[in-house]
């Protein structure tokens, strides 16, 4: 088998990395002399010893195309008052028009922009428009406007706060509703408010917020840069605000530029601050209101009291005289109703008096007549029971003068006058049987005409 033959272009050069390197750097400055502009979105920046990096890139129809940029800490410091003149500070998302010097970096074998400039118009005007566009999309939807058809309560003492706990934006919130010395109760959402997440996070306490019994929800965080304020033109917060049922103040620290989420809030003021001194300054109202209204009724419940006294007493006044005469009138027919009551009730007594004599008269005759005749039927009634009851009593005593012989006949004393005796233990119990004796027992023996003690010495059967 024969052995493919290699032809080498002896008059092409031949270069080292190091030349190669060199070459395409000679190249990259002949070709882009007056450098290059170029627009992209800013990706994973960083800052190290002043210097700052990061990607460039862009999603074109060909795919994504990502440059490496460095921006140098001399150049940083020279493009600062510009960026801060416009309120920009370079951002990950941040979409740029920069100007720059490509250059091959040997060592890495990576092509890099040296940033040289910016152009901060392209920025805004990038920013403007997404803006517009999200807002336009919120219309379409109907939730542009749904926060101004919400209203404050007059009393707005349940205030929920989102914004980073122990930031500026927290303390002057915090501390403007608690000098005020109004019942505020405040709660608070720990979240980021600007980087990676921060949208997210805002809009998942504006949707816990919105489902607590609260009055009004703060929005806030501090000063910052221009571009941060994109934070808050995100899709996610202005979605989180329009759909709150509860009213969301922000206070986004921005004197110029409002962001999406001032559009849709119920109320935007420039500052955290500005937020706490507008509830403060309602509740203050509220209790003005409340003391200008109790004062009005206090007021008026005076008059009504003081024409209703001087009313009563005119009213008093004309029934004191009204009584007067209705009182002498009346003491007028009383002393006539008593008069002829009185003569009513001595002829009533006259009468009664007379009816009760004749009554009298009667019940005595009624009762001599009917005491004769009881006595009467006494005296016979006497007569039959002496004559049916004679045998019969006679009878009687023969069978209890029989009976009072028996019972003579069996007293003990009458047996023991005839020689008869009883005899008892020590314990009271008549002796019937030698069996109830022992020796040396004691015994009490009566007789007719007393008792005799004495011991048992022997006990034999009959």
């Amino acid at each position: 088998m024969s052995q493919p033959s290699l032809d080498f272009d002896e008059g092409l050069p031949t270069f080292t990395v190091g030349e190669l390197a060199e070459a395409i750097n000679g190249a990259l400055r002949r070709g882009f002399f007056e450098g290059v502009w170029v627009r992209g979105e800013v990706q994973g920046l960083i800052e190290r010893n002043g210097h700052a990096y990061f990607s460039l890139t862009d999603h074109g129809e060909d795919g994504k195309a990502t440059v490496a940029v460095s921006l140098f800490a001399n150049v940083r410091y020279k493009l600062r008052p510009l960026l801060q003149r416009h309120r920009l500070r370079l951002a990950d998302g941040m979409k740029v028009r920069i100007h720059g010097f490509p250059d091959f970096y040997a060592p890495t074998g990576r092509l890099t922009l040296k940033m040289s400039g910016i152009d901060p118009r392209y920025t805004l005007g990038e920013l403007a428009l997404e803006r517009d566009d999200l807002v336009r999309r919120l219309v379409a939807d109907g939730i542009y406007d749904a926060q101004s058809r919400l209203a404050i309560p007059p009393l707005p003492l349940r205030v929920g706060l989102v914004t980073s706990v122990t930031s500026a934006a927290w303390h002057d919130v915090v501390d403007e509703l608690s000098r005020s010395g109004f019942g505020f109760r405040v709660t608070a959402c720990d979240v980021r408010v600007q980087g990676q997440g921060a949208p997210e996070m805002v809009a998942g306490a504006l949707r816990a917020l919105g489902r607590r019994p609260l009055d009004v929800i703060v929005l806030a965080r501090g000063g910052g840069a221009r571009a941060e304020l994109a934070t808050f033109d995100s899709e996610v917060i202005a979605r989180a605000i329009a759909v709150c049922p509860v009213p969301v103040v922000t206070g986004l620290g921005h004197e110029v530029d409002r962001s999406v989420a001032d559009e849709v809030g119920h109320l935007a003021l420039k500052t955290p601050t500005a937020c706490a001194a507008h509830l403060v300054t309602q509740v203050e109202a509220f209790r003005e209101q409340m003391e200008t209204t109790w004062t009005a009724i206090a007021t008026r419940a005076t008059s009504s009291v003081v024409a209703a006294s001087r009313q009563l007493g005119l009213r008093a006044e004309r029934t004191a005289q009204r009584t007067e005469r209705s009182l002498g009138s009346a003491e007028a027919h009383i002393g006539r109703q008593r008069r002829r009551t009185v003569q009513e009730a001595q002829r009533q007594v006259r009468g009664a008096a007379a009816e009760l004599e004749r009554a009298r008269g009667r019940a005595r005759a009624d009762a001599r007549r009917h005491l004769a005749l009881a006595r009467s039927g006494l005296e016979a009634d006497r007569r039959r029971l002496l004559q049916g009851s004679r045998p019969s009593v006679v009878h009687r005593q023969h069978q209890l003068d029989a009976v009072a012989a028996r019972i003579r006949a069996l007293d003990p004393a009458h047996a023991m006058a005839r020689g008869w005796s009883i005899t008892r233990d020590e314990d009271g119990h008549v002796v019937t049987s030698t069996a109830q004796l022992t020796a040396g027992q004691r015994i009490v023996t009566t007789v007719a005409d007393g008792h005799v003690r004495s011991r048992v010495e022997d006990t034999s059967p009959a």
